[in-house]
This record gives C-alpha cells, structure tokens and sequence, in this order.
C-alpha cells in the first residue's frame, strides 16, 4: 500500500512540474501560421477621378470645405501603390482553416459624406458593424446577388442611430450606395479565410496562414482579378506583388 501511495505522489510531482513547465514555455501558435506580405501597384498614369457634388446636402459641402472629394474607384499612392485592393487565399486552404472565423468585427463608416474605407473586406459569417460620423441623414443599401444567397437590405441611419450590425452568408463582391446621397459608393468585400487590403502605399500582410502551398487572388473593383501562387513555411513569410495596368 505503501508503495502505491509513493507511486501516486511522484506521478503527481511529475505532472505538476509537466504543467509548470508549459505555463512558462514561449506560447508558440499550435498551427505554425505564416503571412504572406506583398505591395500592389498602378503599371502607367492613373485614371482621372471626378470631383464630387455634393451641394445638394448643406452639411456635406460644410463637412469637406478644406477638401476636394473624388471618386475612389482608383486610388493610387505616390509611389504607384494601388490602395483598397482586397487579397485573399483562393485556393489551397484546408476545410478546418476555411471554417475559422475571426474575431474582430470590420467597420464601414459614413464620414464627410462618403464610406470610410471604400472597401470593407470580411470572411463569411463575419460580423460587421455600419456606423455614422455625420450630422445628416444617410441610408445603407448593399445590393447582393440574392442567388448566392445573400440577401439584399436597405437601412436608414439618422444622425446618433447605433451601428448596424450584419454578416453575410456567402462570397461575392457587394456594392454599397445611399439613396439620399447619389455619390456614395463603396463596397463589401466578401471572401472565405485570411484576407487583407492594401493601405495607402499598395502594402498588404495577410495573417494566420497555415503552412502550405496556396494562390492568392488580388481583387480591385476597376481593374478585375489577379493571382500567384505562394509557399508558407510554418511561422514563416510568403511574399506576392501583384501590378496592374492602367486602362
């Protein structure tokens, strides 16, 4: 009996040092996830973008006084960065990646009269919130293709309404308007797994990536599509520029 208990006492030692130990090891992703990084870039001069009217809402002219806004279809960095280009994992993702839903929850903003970001990229199911910055009134009407099963929805939002929140069933690239205000223009961007979106130098870093050999597609709603494939190395970074051509 003895010898039992002196069995159960050691085994127990054992474990706790086991336990011990993994509470201080360096917490190391269980999945070796990678990144892939890459710049966008505008191949020739950008598009003329109209200037915007807005002087049919008092508050909207008062609200870009000290600005000139332009459309957003093509917005290009100094150094020819293509900004508002959504990246994502095309092809290559395994069912368990594609089923992992961030987190966080993307915000489309109405500012000055117009979305903020123009593109709002997001995984399926994602919850997403709509707000408003403005002292006037705005409506959301995102108009989905109902056959991907999304479905079409055109909200008010008064000055000081709360957000609102939705999440889309299926990929397809949204475009969002306001009825009130003609020259609001944007989009939702809806993707499966990882995904991200250029900043204002065409500079993109798509996170949590599994190891393993993927295309990544390259997407801007003036431009269309472009891919390449990537090798990610657990904890490791893929790099994938991508230059588009100007029309």
């Amino acid at each position: 009996m003895k010898t039992q208990y002196k069995f159960v006492a050691v085994l127990s030692t054992v474990v706790l040092i086991a336990c011990a130990a993994l509470v201080h090891m360096p917490q190391v992703n269980a999945a070796g996830e990678g990144k892939i990084t890459g710049t966008v870039k505008l191949d020739g001069p950008p598009p003329h973008m109209k200037g915007i009217d807005m002087s049919k809402d008092p508050y909207c002219v008062k609200a870009n006084a000290n600005s000139t806004p332009k459309m957003e279809n093509v917005v290009v960095g100094a150094s020819g960065g293509l900004e508002n280009v959504v990246l994502y994992i095309s092809e290559g993702l395994s069912a368990s990646a594609l089923a992992e839903k961030s987190t966080t929850i993307p915000v489309f903003d109405q500012k000055n009269c117009v979305y903020t970001p123009h593109v709002l990229a997001m995984d399926v199911g994602q919850t997403f919130k709509v707000e408003t910055s403005d002292q006037t009134a705005h409506n959301i009407h995102p108009n989905p293709n109902p056959m991907t099963g999304n479905i079409p929805w055109n909200q008010s939002q008064p000055p000081g309404a709360p957000p609102v929140e939705k999440s889309w069933k299926a990929p397809e690239w949204i475009e969002v308007k306001c009825n009130i205000h003609p020259w609001m223009h944007g989009w939702f961007a809806v993707v499966k797994g990882p995904y991200a979106t250029t900043d204002a130098n065409g500079n993109y870093t798509i996170n949590n990536v599994p190891p393993g050999n993927y295309t990544v597609t390259a997407w801007q709603e003036q431009f269309g599509t472009q891919t390449a494939k990537v090798a990610v190395a657990a904890g490791g970074a893929a790099k994938a520029d991508f230059t588009f051509k100007s029309k």
